[in-house]
């Protein structure tokens, strides 16, 4: 008679290594990015783009396409305005006054929009009376609190400040309201569970769990506090003001200088592409490595 040998599994064992496998399937080999990778990835794209952008430029000019500098002045004519402006020591001084005031109004408003958006998302009555207005402020063009600005508080930084204010709040308090309302219910029954109730739980539970739409709602409130700077520095050119970036644009019109117009441009194109990729791209990845979702 044959005889059948039967193995028992021990149960502890054999739950003990699905989970080893489980933790094997999620986990992700990293590696440090060799500097090769990050040049062919992430610097040789842009600076093919930029080449392309100038050879495309240049050739208007050379096959006289556009053959009048006073419309489209040459690359090499624009990076005189850049030399020049650097050997007289004014280019640091036009970005940094621009960018001063840009970060500081940006500061403001986020202490202001990201309670407000708070109040707004858990608060019934107030989201019923306010929130219609939060989405009508953000879609009010920036440049239309220049005049009401200038005239409620002169020609001075006060002014500046409450244009950004203005512009940025609503975009980061409605960033915050649309965070929190994909928050799952369940992650607030269990807060309520633990104990986390009131600010305890808006601090530990809401903002965590909202911080995707948040990052969104800052993002889109620093383009706002930018172009509305920009608005009012363009309008409300003053001596006591100093020549940011906006006034530079404005000086290069009123002097119907194309090269001194095309500088403004770019030194304004330039901060807002450092900014997004020094301060809210890291934020971003950060937020999304922290939730499995980047590799």
């Amino acid at each position: 008679m044959a005889s059948t040998d039967t193995k028992k599994t021990d149960p502890a064992s054999e739950a003990a290594g699905v989970e080893a496998g489980l933790d094997a399937l999620e986990t992700t080999v990293t590696g440090r990015t060799s500097l090769r990778e990050t040049l062919t990835r992430k610097v040789l794209p842009p600076l093919v783009a930029i080449a392309i952008v100038l050879a495309a430029w240049q050739a208007l000019i050379t096959l006289n396409i556009v053959d009048d500098p006073s419309k489209l002045p040459s690359p090499a004519d624009v990076g005189g305005e850049f030399r020049d402006a650097w050997l007289e020591g004014k280019l640091l001084d036009y970005i940094w006054t621009s960018v001063s005031r840009g970060l500081l109004g940006f500061l403001l408003a986020l202490a202001i929009g990201t309670p407000l958006g708070l109040i707004v998302a858990r608060v019934k009555f107030i989201r019923a009376a306010i929130g219609p207005i939060l989405s009508g402020l953000q879609s009010l063009p920036s440049v239309a609190w220049v005049p009401p600005a200038v005239i409620w508080l002169g020609l001075n930084n006060s002014m500046m400040y409450a244009v950004i204010l203005l512009g940025a709040v609503p975009s980061i308090a409605n960033g915050l309201v649309s965070g929190i309302d994909q928050v799952p219910p369940l992650f607030l029954r269990a807060g309520r569970t633990m104990g986390a109730t009131g600010l305890k739980g808006a601090r530990h539970i809401v903002l965590p769990a909202a911080l995707p739409g948040y990052l969104a709602g800052l993002k889109q409130g620093w383009a706002f506090s930018w172009r509305s700077l920009m608005a009012a520095e363009i309008i409300a050119s003053s001596p006591d003001l100093g020549v940011g970036l906006g006034a530079l644009l404005e000086n290069g019109r009123n002097a119907s200088s194309m090269a001194l117009v095309f500088e403004a441009i770019i030194l304004i194109l330039f901060v807002g592409i450092a900014i997004d990729l020094l301060i809210f791209t890291p934020l971003e990845r950060r937020v999304l490595r922290a939730r499995g979702l980047l590799v």
